[in-house]
């Protein structure tokens, strides 16, 4: 049997000023707790939406749905990348990445929504997975990626906040058309 510990919400000492907005996000003082939650409130909004919500942009230059969504999929992946590499205390710092030539070749929009949601699935359940086998300790660990040092918990409340800073998006400039 595993023993669920409670891992609060990170001080601001712990992440840098950028990350802030979306660790606020995260209404959450439970991090594994957050992620399953927060994750099952976001499917059904993703998985009720239209062929026309997913391929429409509120102005031009900006991301379809899909593409949005890739985005997101592919910001958890390397966050719980560097989570696993700052639980481990790897001291090597990370490299960051070009977020709009990941969208631009992601071919996000081609892709069928029903596989997209899937790869979601699998991508959060493996995240929380990750963070269920660190300690209490790991948590408090810091990683540095580019110019930004964070603890691993940091880490967790942005995969938390990061999605529902699109979600927010989606409901405020793509549904209320």
């Amino acid at each position: 049997m595993t023993t669920h510990h409670i891992i609060s919400k990170p001080g601001p000492e712990e992440y840098p000023e950028w990350a802030a907005y979306e660790i606020d996000l995260a209404p959450y003082d439970d991090l594994l707790y957050g992620l399953q939650h927060a994750f099952e409130q976001a499917l059904p909004l993703l998985e009720n939406l239209s062929p026309a919500d997913l391929s429409y942009r509120y102005a031009p230059g900006k991301w379809s749905i899909k593409q949005m969504w890739q985005h997101v999929m592919d910001v958890e992946r390397v966050f719980s990348y560097r989570a696993m590499r700052y639980a481990r205390q790897d001291e090597t710092v990370l490299s960051g990445f070009d977020q709009n030539r990941y969208a631009e070749l992601s071919r996000a929009d081609e892709r069928e929504w029903a596989d997209m949601l899937r790869e979601y699935v699998s991508i959060r359940t493996s995240g929380i997975e990750l963070f269920k086998s660190f300690t209490p300790e790991m948590f408090l660990h810091r990683g540095t990626a580019g110019r930004s040092t964070m603890t691993v918990r940091s880490v967790g409340y942005l995969m938390i906040g990061h999605p529902e800073h699109h979600l927010n998006i989606i409901r405020d400039r793509y549904l209320s058309r």
